[in-house]
C-alpha cells in the first residue's frame, strides 16, 4: 500500500530539524527504502539512513533485507519504529546516484528546510520516470548478449540471431513489467520468446546462406540477458560486511532467477533440438582478437549499464572500465595460463579500483559503475551447461559445469571487495 508520507508531521511548515522524532524518522526511513528499491546493498542503505539520522540528531538502527527494512530511531527520550516493505526489486542506477548525491548534500542544503519540501524533493526523485522505454531496453539487450556470445567464442552467425532474439525477450519483459506482471513469469516468457526468436532467425538465415547446424549453439546469447547481476554481486559484498539476512536473500533471489531462467530455457531446447555445442573455431589471430575483444567488451558493459537505467555518461563510463578489465580477464586465461577464476578476481579488482577512481572525480556510485562492468564477467555459459546436464542425468559433466562457475562468481564481488578494501576506509572498518 502506498505510504503518506506527508501525513506523519502535524505541522508541515516545521524545519525538518526541529520537528518530532516521527517526522524526523519517516524521513530516515523513506530514504533508505527508496536507496533499497534501486537495488543497492544493506551496507550502503544503512550508511545513507545513519548520515541523515545523525544530521537529523537522531541514532538510528536498521535490520535490512531484500525488499523490506524494520528500523527504530532514537530520540533524548523517544524511539520511533517502521517496518517498510518494497512490492518488488529492481536495479536503478540512475536513481541510486541522485539518492546519494541528495544524502551527501542533505546537511548543506536541505536540512533548514521544511517536512513538506523535503517530501516534495523526495516524491520528484521517487517519481522521476526512466531514460528508456522497453524498446530502448531491449536494443541494449540486444547489443550486450550479441557482444557477449563473442566474447564467448561465436561469429557473426551467433550475433545476429542472439541480438534479435535478446532484443525480443528483453523487449518483451520490459512490457510485462509495465503491467506489474510477477518476476518470475516475465523471466520465463522473456528467455521462451529469445530462444523462439534465435530459432526462427537461425531457420531464415539458413535458407539464404549456406550455414552448418553447429551455429545453433549460441542460442544461450540470447537469454544471457536474464543474468542477476546486481543481486549475485551485492549478496556477496552484504556476506562480507556481516549483513546476513540482506546477503542471504538476495543470494536465494538471484539463485531463483538463474534456475528459472536455465530450467525454462532447457526446455525450450529439447522441445526444438538445441544443444549447448562448442562454438565454430573463429581463426582470428591472438591480436585480432584482443583488438575485436576492447570494443565487444564495452558494448555489452553499455547495453547491461541501460539496462539499469544508467544515464548515457554512466553508461559509457562502465563501458570503459569494462572493455580494460574484461578484456585483462580474457588475455590473462588465453596466454597466461591462468585459472578462469583468478583471471575474473584480476578483472574484478581492476574493475573496482578503476571505479574508486571514478567515483572520487564524479561521485558516480561505485555499485553502478562495478556491476555492469563485471556482469560480464559472469558464467551464464557455464551455469547453463551445468543445469542442461543435470537435466539429462549426466550429473557429473553438470556438476563440473556448476562447480566451474562457482568459483569464477565467487571470485567476482571478492576482487571487488579488496579493491574497496584499498581505496575505502570507511569499507574497512566497522563502526
Amino acid at each position: 500500500m502506498t505510504i503518506p508520507w506527508q501525513d506523519f508531521a502535524v505541522d508541515q511548515d516545521a524545519q525538518i530539524k526541529h520537528a518530532r522524532v516521527k517526522a524526523r524518522s519517516s524521513v530516515v526511513g523513506r530514504i533508505g527504502i527508496m536507496m533499497l528499491s534501486c537495488g543497492t546493498g544493506a551496507w550502503r542503505v544503512r550508511d545513507a539512513m545513519n548520515t541523515v539520522a545523525r544530521v537529523l540528531d537522531l541514532i538510528c538502527s536498521a535490520d535490512i533485507g531484500l525488499t523490506t527494512i524494520n528500523y527504530t530511531c532514537f530520540d533524548e527520550g523517544h524511539s520511533y519504529s517502521q517496518i517498510l516493505s518494497l512490492p518488488n526489486t529492481g536495479v536503478n542506477t540512475e536513481k541510486l546516484f541522485v539518492l546519494e548525491t541528495f544524502v551527501k548534500q542533505f546537511e548543506k542544503k536541505y536540512s533548514h528546510l521544511s517536512i513538506k519540501e523535503i517530501h516534495q524533493k523526495l516524491d520528484k526523485i521517487q517519481q522521476a520516470p526512466g531514460h528508456y522505454s522497453p524498446a530502448i531496453k531491449g536494443l541494449a539487450a540486444a547489443i550486450a548478449c550479441a557482444s557477449f556470445i563473442f566474447l564467448l567464442g561465436g561469429g557473426w552467425i551467433e550475433m545476429i540471431c542472439s541480438f534479435i532474439g535478446a532484443g525480443l525477450g528483453n523487449w518483451i519483459r520490459g512490457e510485462m513489467g509495465k503491467h506489474k506482471l510477477t518476476m518470475i513469469s516475465a523471466i520465463a516468457v522473456s528467455v521462451a520468446v529469445a530462444e523462439i526468436t534465435y530459432l526462427l532467425v537461425f531457420k531464415g538465415l539458413q535458407l539464404v546462406y549456406p550455414i552448418s547446424g553447429n551455429h545453433e549453439a549460441g542460442y544461450i546469447g540470447a537469454m544471457l540477458f536474464v543474468i542477476p547481476g546486481f543481486p549475485f554481486i551485492t549478496s556477496f559484498l552484504d556476506l562480507s560486511k556481516l549483513d546476513m539476512r540482506s546477503g542471504l536473500e538476495r543470494l536465494a533471489y538471484a539463485l531463483m532467477i538463474t534456475i528459472v531462467a536455465t530450467l525454462c530455457g532447457w526446455l525450450i531446447a529439447l522441445i526444438v533440438n538445441f544443444q549447448p555445442e562448442n562454438f565454430a573455431a573463429l581463426g582470428l589471430s591472438p591480436l585480432v582478437l584482443m583488438l575485436l575483444r576492447l570494443p565487444a567488451s564495452f558494448f555489452g558493459v553499455y547495453g547491461f549499464s541501460m539496462m539499469f537505467n544508467s544515464s548515457q555518461r554512466l553508461a559509457i563510463t562502465s563501458g570503459l572500465i569494462g572493455a580494460v578489465a574484461n578484456t585483462l580477464r580474457l588475455e590473462l586465461v588465453d596466454f597466461h595460463t591462468i585459472p578462469a577464476p583468478a583471471a575474473a578476481f584480476c578483472g574484478a579488482l581492476v574493475a573496482g579500483l578503476l571505479a574508486s577512481i571514478v567515483n572520487r572525480t564524479n561521485g558516480f556510485p561505485r555499485i553502478s559503475l562495478t556491476v555492469p562492468s563485471i556482469v560480464i564477467m559472469i558464467p551464464g555459459l557455464y551455469i547453463y551447461r551445468g543445469i542442461y546436464n543435470i537435466g539429462l542425468n549426466q550429473i557429473g559433466t553438470g556438476a563440473l559445469w556448476l562447480t566451474r562457475a562457482a568459483l569464477i562468481i565467487l571470485f567476482l564481488p571478492l576482487g571487488l571487495f579488496v579493491a574497496r578494501y584499498l581505496l575505502d576506509k570507511e569499507w574497512r572498518h566497522f563502526d
